[in-house]
């Protein structure tokens, strides 16, 4: 499967912004999705995943803030991200895995898009 991810911008701290990550290839409904964020000089991090029957899992930093979710009809998922702040700036990208676990570890995952830049000003 490919991944694309899209959406990334300049914004300031309090907009939205909603990330989107399109897949081709096999059906995107039997993957486990995920975003990671690298910031500057940061290793990278989970952010969010959901899973195949639609669970969803979330970073500290970002609960309540953030939303996943997926279309599987448009092998599209997203992620919803209200209330930005400074420290949200980095790269998004996102991940996938077919299988009916979730993860947090980047290396777990099989499949990666090409990552999309969100920088939050204060």
């Amino acid at each position: 499967v490919q991944l694309q991810a899209f959406g990334g911008g300049l914004v300031q701290a309090g907009d939205f912004l909603r990330l989107s990550c399109a897949a081709s290839g096999r059906t995107f409904n039997i993957y486990t999705v995920a975003w990671f964020r690298q910031g500057p000089g940061k290793e990278r991090e989970f952010v969010a995943a959901i899973s195949r029957s639609g669970n969803t899992y979330y970073a500290d930093s970002v609960k309540g803030r953030f939303i996943i979710s997926r279309d599987n009809a448009k092998n599209t998922v997203f992620l919803q991200m209200n209330s930005l702040k400074p420290e949200d700036t980095a790269v998004y990208y996102c991940a996938a895995k077919d299988t009916l676990e979730v993860r947090r570890t980047p290396s777990w995952y099989d499949y990666w898009g090409q990552g999309t830049l969100v920088t939050v000003s204060s």
